[in-house]
């Protein structure tokens, strides 16, 4: 009698199986407590996994005394203002 071969679920990660952890971590470059954490806040989903370590990596990458663009273009206007009244100023 033939039993058919049980086909992984191949977008699921099975935290039991060692071979896929392994995989996924170094894939992902985390560790196996951050790939655990993240499944339990996010799910199993590989697709979901992934997506979550790069927004993780993104925020991680933005300092956070970046000022707004507002803020950076009032400064610029102010900048320009000034440097135009110090020109005047020297030619009068």
């Amino acid at each position: 009698m033939r039993r058919p071969k049980i086909q992984p679920i191949r977008n699921k990660l099975d935290l039991t199986d060692k071979v896929q952890v392994r995989i996924v971590t170094r894939r992902l470059r985390v560790t196996q407590a951050e790939l655990a954490e993240i499944v339990g806040r996010i799910g199993n989903s590989i697709a979901s996994i992934s997506k979550e370590v790069h927004l993780q990596r993104t925020k991680a990458s933005v300092p956070a005394d970046v000022p707004p663009a507002d803020v950076i273009a009032s400064v610029a206007a102010t900048e320009t203002v000034a440097a135009e009244a110090i020109a005047t100023s020297e030619t009068h």
